[in-house]
């Protein structure tokens, strides 16, 4: 099963890379905006995870900076993931608000229709 599990990663890695969105390009200062914005955000992630590819599939189509974190690979990540997270699932949205509060977002759907409410993207 895992050598099944690392063809499929293979085949959506290699599919993802021939079929990349173009970035959206905006002006300067709206993009520092944006960015200023994300700077706050990391995104929780295992490379082959076909929910994770599509979320990492919006952020460039929308050139969405946003901190990429290992938690598969990554111990350190998998532990705050899972210890602040409060549990080990991807992808998953880590937020930093204002006041210092910090939001966990998970599933892909719910992180893309908060990224395009937030940012008002089509």
């Amino acid at each position: 099963m895992k050598i099944i599990r690392w063809i499929l990663g293979q085949i959506i890695l290699v599919l993802d890379f021939m079929t990349s969105p173009k970035a959206v390009v905006r002006e300067a200062a709206a993009q520092k905006a944006i960015d200023d914005v994300t700077a706050t955000m990391s995104m929780y992630q295992f490379k082959t995870c076909p929910f994770c590819v599509k979320v990492r599939r919006e952020l460039k189509r929308h050139a969405l900076h946003i901190e990429l974190r290992d938690a598969k690979g990554n111990a350190q990540h998998k532990a705050q993931l899972t210890q602040e997270g409060g549990r080990h699932k991807v992808p998953c949205l880590r937020i930093e608000q204002a006041d210092g509060a910090v939001e966990w977002l998970y599933e892909s759907n719910d992180i893309i229709a908060r990224l395009k409410t937030q940012f008002k993207l089509a």
